[in-house]
């Protein structure tokens, strides 16, 4: 509670004897401060009380005075920072909701346009009322979509707002947040609107009547809004959303962006989450080759042959049997050539991880081809003494000069079979000793080091004992040296 404290001037005093004298000018102060356990907290400084009346021209005025009982502090700062987190999760999962609407959103306006990409030249013509119908169902779905994404800002806005403690929120729309904007209403806003035009375009003819050129472009240019796909899985991640992970995160310096979170989802679901991407990007690319070539009278019109050729041009194996006769569909083919170049290597860094050993595994493998080795060296070992043996007998024996060549040959092979053996060992103990054993050696480092301080300090108190001893000596020398002498004094006074 804050009390106020009412200061009380007459007219009878004038501005020039304030000015004179300052116990005269001293205000009348309110009964409130007669208080004893007010009079510390309550001190008004007669100048500032001065210049008040001075300024109101004699009127009274009211000086807040702010108290607080022993003991207490109030921090009306602690509460706002309290009412800041409570906001700012609010926002956060106002966010996330949004952004999963507008991914919902987008997906649908996505699967009104290939329903309408499929039914149009078989079900309906170009111009009827059910091709406007679903065109006014994409259209209203893009509406939707834009409004979830500006509403997605204005949350992303007022989120930056509260954590920077500004007031004024342009600060938060730089330019290159205001081109971001722009660039992603711009991308969400793209749909075909070809029917609304009525009969102002050509339409060509593919297999019936199919749709028109602007129509198809637009058509796969709505692909594009599956960039709100990186941006849920940002908000929604465990990653994100886990107050260790964003701590621990924050000590060490780390932003936790899309790409962070995808290199978390490979290593831990690997393969799970290629064959996912993978897939989707099959379908996806084929049924744009599909829509690309049905301008023309073509094979790769067809879903199956579509298949076919995004896959093996994914895979860059690339046959040769069919190929994309349109810019739209080669443009389509080269993009899908470039991913699978970069989606093999993926795989077969995944692959190379999944089939490398652990450290447990490395041990016991290596430890086998020890043994293994060991075996045969010592097997090579004795080889090399008999074959000596057995020629060191012949030049006794004076044998025949055949048999002589024959056992310095064996003689020969099983030493370098002998060398061969120590050479392989030796590579594969260095190879064991390399950087996954390196955190072993330090423990072993660190027991030696350990074992050596405990010796040390054992040597110092040994050494302090001895020391201890030796004092004690010497002064049983002294004492029996000084015993001496009074005996000698004692038995012949004529010593001294």
């Amino acid at each position: 509670m804050f009390p106020r404290i009412r200061e009380r001037s007459t007219t009878g005093v004038g501005t020039g004897q304030r000015k004179g004298s300052a116990g005269a000018s001293r205000p009348i102060l309110a009964p409130e401060m007669e208080m004893t356990n007010l009079r510390s907290n309550a001190r008004v400084d007669c100048t500032n009380c001065d210049g008040l009346l001075g300024r109101n021209g004699g009127d009274s005025t009211e000086v807040s005075v702010p108290l607080s009982l022993p003991g207490k502090r109030t921090t009306p700062i602690e509460g706002d920072n309290l009412y800041r987190l409570r906001d700012r999760k609010f926002l956060l999962e106002d966010k996330k909701r949004l952004c999963a609407w507008a991914l919902g959103t987008a997906l649908l306006g996505i699967l009104l346009m290939i329903i309408h990409a499929e039914m149009c030249p078989f079900v309906y013509k170009p111009g009827s009322d059910y091709a406007f119908i679903i065109n006014c169902s994409i259209s209203m779905s893009t509406g939707c979509l834009l409004i979830l994404i500006i509403a997605f800002h204005y949350k992303d806005i007022r989120l930056f707002v509260i954590d920077h403690n500004q007031v004024d929120w342009r600060i938060a729309l730089t330019s290159h947040k205001v081109l971001v904007i722009t660039l992603e209403l711009l991308v969400c806003a793209i749909h075909p609107i070809g029917t609304y035009w009525g009969v102002g375009l050509p339409i060509r003819e593919a297999r019936g009547e199919a749709l028109m050129d602007t129509e198809l472009l637009l058509s796969a240019l709505m692909f594009l809004r599956l960039y709100l796909v990186h941006r849920t899985i940002l908000l929604h991640s465990k990653v994100l959303l886990s107050a260790s992970y964003r701590s621990i995160g924050s000590l060490n310096n780390i932003n936790f962006t899309f790409r962070f979170v995808l290199k978390v989802l490979m290593n831990k679901y690997p393969a799970r989450t290629l064959l996912v991407f993978i897939l989707f990007f099959w379908l996806a690319a084929s049924w744009m080759l599909t829509l690309c070539e049905r301008q023309i009278p073509v094979p790769t019109g067809h879903m199956d042959t579509a298949l076919w050729l995004i896959a093996i041009t994914f895979l860059t194996v690339g046959y040769g049997d069919v190929s994309p006769k349109t810019s739209c569909g080669k443009a389509v083919c080269l993009f899908t050539g470039v991913m699978g170049v970069a989606c093999t290597a993926m795989l077969v860094a995944v692959v190379t991880k999944k089939l490398a050993l652990n450290k447990g595994e490395k041990h016991v493998h290596f430890f086998m081809m020890d043994i293994q080795i060991s075996k045969r060296i010592r097997h090579a070992a004795a080889n090399v003494l008999r074959e000596c043996w057995l020629l060191h007998r012949t030049n006794l024996t004076k044998g025949n000069s055949g048999e002589h060549r024959r056992h310095q040959r064996c003689l020969l092979e099983a030493i370098r079979v002998f060398r061969h053996l120590r050479l392989k060992q030796r590579k594969l103990r260095d190879y064991a000793s390399e950087m996954v054993d390196l955190p072993k050696m330090q423990m072993i480092m660190c027991d030696l080091s350990a074992n050596w301080n405990n010796s040390y300090r054992e040597l110092e108190q040994r050494i302090l004992s001895m020391e201890q001893k030796l004092d004690e000596l010497n002064r049983c020398f002294q004492q029996t040296s000084e015993l001496l002498s009074q005996a000698l004094r004692h038995h012949n006074p004529e010593i001294r």
